[in-house]
């Protein structure tokens, strides 16, 4: 007790009067009331009042890490993992020719095709992993040193770094699908990468990333890296090459080996060195390794040149309701889609109708005019594909595909075949004679009973619907479509494949209608299928990413016409090529064709359209105004077919020429040479009681009584063609028939000296034997007079009528070519 005593004496006797007052007061008033946060201290003076003690230093620390630590849990505990970006999951979709294995384009968002990381070699992934994240297969989806390294760095001024693993790397890719600066989103990426990790597996997070990281060269994934640097498979990368597309991830574009050699192979060298000290490879692969060539980098125009119209028709048709692959997912589908479209032959076309804009298939120096619009379309008759197209030279400068564009252009002379169709339907034989005299008023033809003229206005005698369809007369076959009914030739027109409205006024005989290039090769080839329509297509089969089917065609086929009617229209056609207007290029090919020409009005479209057995080929030029819009004649180049200058383009000259170009050696292909012939002539309809010289009789019966009576009469036809030829050829003609030829000259400035200028009687006018026949030769120019004359008007048309916005009616001359077009 005495103790305590004198202790408490002595702490009273060393506290300040002051202090004890101070303290007496704080404590009766701290009885009173108590602060809830003593800050300032209280009990102290000067600066010690202001630090905070260690107590609460320690308290607010530990506070503040629970707080982050419960932050951080909750923020893990509520973040989901989001849906795979759309772009990363798409694939690229590539269209082949038909031979399914050679690429004629490819649609894309990104070029990439995905791949299972189990097909390919352990050397591929190990090579990223060596290159962007060494502790991938032991991390937990984050790496704390190198995070703090990258935000040290950052801090310093230094340049900016992420410290980013190869799984937030895939995070950032694969889910977020754009790149992450901010430390929110950077924090967001960590708990992503966490979470993922231990749902995800390691080959997993590996194989996603690979399909889905930029490699340059427009490439995504590892596939599409591997063909677009090296020309292989990524299951076929070596050590080496995996080495080097790993190398190069953190900046492809910049160390891509054909822009910096120096940096890549730097790289490169860097990841075999890794891939060594981390046991992926041996002491021998590594020293074997030697930095890998890299193919020559073409980048990608989809649309530019001429295939650019085939890969829109390819998206079209995509789209359309047969198959229903809309752009976005052909863009994303990864399908496999193979065309129609045969590369050979493709290129055949590409050469032929370039050597004509060059002019080197006509006269080496004329080339046409740069508004010509050249069209040409070969369809399969067994399928309806289209085997070569060409629409423009360059779908980026000019979107108009002119082989199926719009309305398409007039199709003159090359409609007069479905009328002869219609009229063999209608019971009408191929031997019924008609009048070819011209002009020719004709009952119901229009407005005020117009005339119908042939072309170049040759008027001839009576003939049958072989030498009418030969030398495409007009004034027979509107005779034909007033007799048939011109509804009937609309029918059979839509029936065979043309897809455009055909009016039915009788004009549309003589081709009036506009219609598409590739709808007359197809309707064509109907012709040469004996009568079975096939759709005109150009995808023959799409596969889906994973290689099952998902659409395949056939054509569907339909009979359309009987196979008799289509013979005897075939018939008729081929004798177009054998001694009509297109003898002078097409019979040269020694195949046998069926086929037609055709020219409009004013020039202002010219066609040539012919078959085989085995293939339809569509030729139509057209010219536009400077507008783009207007038609305008076709300007002429070149020489003409029946020798001279060409002072108008027809179906039987520039179409013909360039369409016997390009079939020449298509035909002499395997695919297109294992059938020739065609069916022989079945003679449908009435027969008359006599027939022409030129068809086979039947074969008389055992019973048939001999007599004495020449089978066919001692009379002789003037021969076609006459007009053009020199004065021997002509006179050759007419000896070879049995009539005598009389020769008058007379000056011409239009027809050069020793040709014909024209023949009387008309040509096809039956004579009997040993009958005269006068051809009037041209002696040259007329001779200058001193003085010139006035001026007088050239009996010439005019070739060149002023643009229109739409082509001119055709219910005159309707775009026969008949008389020698």
């Amino acid at each position: 007790m005495a103790g305590s005593s004198r202790a408490s004496s002595r702490s009273r006797r060393s506290t300040p009067r002051g202090s004890r007052a101070r303290s007496t007061s704080a404590g009766s008033a701290g009885t009173r009331k108590r602060k809830f946060f003593d800050y300032p201290r209280s009990g102290y003076t000067g600066l010690h009042r202001w630090l905070p003690s260690w107590r609460f230093m320690l308290g607010s620390f530990l506070s503040g890490v629970f707080l982050v630590a419960g932050a951080v849990v909750a923020a893990y505990a509520t973040i989901d993992v989001p849906k795979p970006g759309e772009d990363v999951q798409a694939q690229t979709t590539t269209v082949y020719y038909a031979d399914g294995s050679t690429v004629l384009g490819t649609f894309a968002v990104q070029k990439r095709e995905i791949v299972e990381l189990d097909t390919l070699p352990e050397w591929v992934g190990n090579a990223v992993v060596a290159a962007e994240d060494r502790t991938f297969y032991d991390n937990k989806g984050v790496s704390l040193t190198g995070m703090a390294r990258a935000f040290l760095n950052n801090v310093r001024g230094g340049d900016k770094q992420g410290g980013s693993t190869l799984t937030q790397q895939y995070v950032e890719r694969y889910y977020v699908d754009k790149t992450t600066t901010d430390y929110v989103g950077k924090f967001r990426e960590v708990l992503l990468a966490v979470k993922i990790t231990n749902q995800e597996s390691k080959p997993e997070i590996l194989g996603r990333y690979l399909n889905t990281i930029y490699f340059g060269r427009d490439s995504y994934g590892i596939q599409a890296a591997a063909q677009s640097y090296f020309g292989v498979d990524a299951k076929d990368l070596t050590i080496s090459q995996a080495a080097m597309l790993a190398a190069i991830i953190p900046s492809p574009n910049n160390w891509d080996p054909a822009v910096r050699p120096q940096q890549a192979q730097a790289r490169w060298q860097i990841v075999i060195d890794r891939m060594l000290e981390d046991g992926h490879i041996t002491k021998k692969q590594h020293d074997e390794a030697a930095f890998p060539e890299t193919v020559e980098y073409v980048r990608s125009s989809k649309y530019e040149g001429p295939d650019g119209h085939l890969l829109k028709m390819v998206e079209d048709e995509m789209a359309g309701e047969a198959i229903n692959i809309s752009k976005e997912k052909l863009d994303r589908g990864g399908y496999k889609v193979v065309t129609t479209i045969q590369k050979p032959v493709q290129d055949q076309l590409l050469t032929s109708v370039g050597r004509l804009l060059k002019g080197e298939l006509t006269d080496g120096e004329t080339p046409p005019s740069p508004n010509l619009k050249i069209a040409a379309s070969s369809v399969d008759p067994a399928t309806g594909g289209v085997v070569a197209l060409y629409g423009g030279p360059d779908f980026l400068t000019d979107q108009i595909n002119w082989a199926t564009y719009g309305d398409g252009v007039q199709a003159g002379s090359t409609f007069k075949p479905f009328t002869l169709v219609a009229a063999l339907q209608s019971g009408i034989s191929l031997d019924k004679r008609y009048s070819g005299r011209s002009p020719m008023t004709l009952d119901g033809w229009g407005d005020g009973d117009k005339q119908v003229t042939n072309f170049g206005g040759t008027s001839y005698g009576t003939m049958d619907l072989v030498d009418a369809t030969a030398d495409s007369v007009n004034t027979v076959y509107a005779q034909l479509n007033l007799e048939v009914g011109a509804d009937k030739t609309a029918a059979v027109a839509n029936a065979a494949g043309v897809t455009t409205p055909v009016q039915d006024n009788p004009a549309n005989v003589l081709g009036s209608a506009t219609v598409h290039p590739l709808d007359m090769a197809s309707a064509y080839a109907t012709f040469a299928a004996q009568g079975v329509h096939h759709d005109a297509h150009v995808v023959a089969k799409v596969l889906n990413a994973n290689g099952s089917v998902n659409y395949e065609t056939d054509g569907n086929p339909e009979r359309r016409f009987e196979q008799d009617v289509m013979a005897d229209a075939t018939y008729a056609m081929t004798q177009v090529v054998e001694r009509g207007s297109g003898e002078p290029y097409i019979k040269p090919l020694g195949v046998p064709v069926a086929g037609k020409t055709g020219t409009s009005t004013g020039n202002i479209s010219a066609w040539f359209v012919g078959y085989t057995p085995t293939l339809a080929t569509s030729v139509a030029l057209s010219q536009v105004g400077d507008d783009g819009r207007s038609w305008n004649s076709i300007t002429p180049f070149g020489p003409s077919p029946w020798g001279g200058k060409l002072v108008e383009v027809t179906g039987a000259s520039i179409p013909a020429h360039l369409w016997a170009d390009y079939m020449g050696p298509v035909l002499q292909m395997e695919q297109f040479a294992k059938e020739r012939d065609f069916p022989p002539r079945a003679d449908v309809g009435d027969k008359p009681t006599q027939r022409p010289t030129t068809t086979p009789s039947p074969t008389p019966s055992p019973t048939t009584a001999p007599t004495t009576e020449p089978t066919q009469d001692a009379t002789a036809k003037v021969p076609y063609r006459l007009q053009g030829k020199t004065q021997g050829d002509a006179t050759a003609a007419l000896l070879a028939v049995g009539l005598e030829p009389v020769i008058v000259t007379k000056p011409s400035d239009d027809v050069a000296a020793g040709r014909v200028i024209s023949v009387d009687p008309a040509a096809g006018t039956r004579l009997p034997v040993g009958s005269q026949v006068t051809l009037v030769v041209s002696s040259g120019p007329k001779p200058q007079p001193t003085k010139k004359p006035d001026p007088k008007p050239d009996p010439t048309p005019t070739q060149t009528p002023a643009p229109t916005e739409a082509p001119p009616a055709q219910e005159e001359e309707g775009g026969g070519d008949g008389g020698g077009a």
